[in-house]
């Protein structure tokens, strides 16, 4: 874990930890490669201005992920958090220059992933379109899922519409598209990718409202996000979806085919 290229000191976490604002991007790297690079430096950028008024250069942020990314093994998580090491509880208005943090951990072996069993809450996450730091509702309701034997949380709004999962966006196969929830949510990178991916490969996809009532055992459905790519979820609620959907194994492979930018 470093701040700013070096490594970073207890107190300099106090703002972050006390008053835990500011926003971050994950990406997995592997063989010093992350696929869609690009898409989450202008993440940071884009964050940054809407947090802060003020950005980051990406140049920099992407020299500082190179740096610590050579020092471990591959493949790798690599987090780079944005926030203000200044900032206070009275006064959030007055950053004067933004902090870049970046932390590594192990990346998960994505042939072991199994797929995941949801449980659908109402849930609408503050700001959602900016990748903040406050992830404490996504964690009490991953856990709460848990508990109730689940594996992870799948979010609803009041009119029961299906929106995201706890840290995933969700997509469906309906028999014919590929289904992406139109709602207020967190637009991921690996979504991205493969919503460019499945354009150039013909298969129709759409997106428009999903009811939780209108997903049967008819439809298959997958979690995106970097650590896994393409993750098939095999249950929502008493739900089970189709679990040999070959669309779903064909979009794993044509994500595992997107050649990864260089750092």
């Amino acid at each position: 874990m470093e701040l700013n290229g070096r490594p970073v000191t207890v107190d300099e976490l106090r703002a972050l930890g006390l008053y835990n604002y500011g926003h971050f991007t994950s990406m997995r790297v592997d063989d010093m490669k992350v696929r869609g690079l690009g898409l989450h430096m202008d993440r940071l950028v884009r964050d940054s201005g809407k947090l802060f008024g003020t950005t980051v250069n990406p140049v920099h942020v992407r020299s500082l992920i190179r740096a610590t990314a050579e020092k471990v093994s591959s493949p790798s998580i690599v987090r780079v958090t944005v926030f203000d090491s200044s900032g206070n509880l009275e006064h959030p208005g007055d950053a004067m220059e933004l902090d870049v943090l970046v932390s590594v951990r192990e990346a998960p072996a994505i042939a072991s992933v199994s797929p995941l069993r949801v449980e659908s809450v109402p849930y609408q996450r503050e700001i959602p379109g900016v990748k903040h730091i406050g992830l404490f509702s996504s964690m009490y309701y991953r856990r709460a899922a848990q508990l109730r034997g689940f594996d992870d949380a799948l979010f609803t709004d009041s009119r029961a519409q299906i929106s995201e999962g706890a840290t995933w966006n969700i997509g469906f196969f309906d028999g014919k598209h590929i289904v992406w929830p139109k709602a207020d949510v967190l637009p991921g990178v690996t979504a991205a990718l493969l919503k460019t991916v499945v354009a150039s490969s013909g298969t129709p996809s759409i997106e428009t409202i999903v009811q939780l009532s209108q997903v049967s055992e008819t439809w298959a459905a997958f979690a995106t996000n970097s650590s896994v790519g393409v993750r098939p979820i095999q249950s929502i609620d008493s739900v089970e979806l189709l679990d040999d959907s070959s669309v779903i194994r064909n979009l794993q492979l044509q994500y595992s085919a997107i050649t990864g930018d260089a750092l």
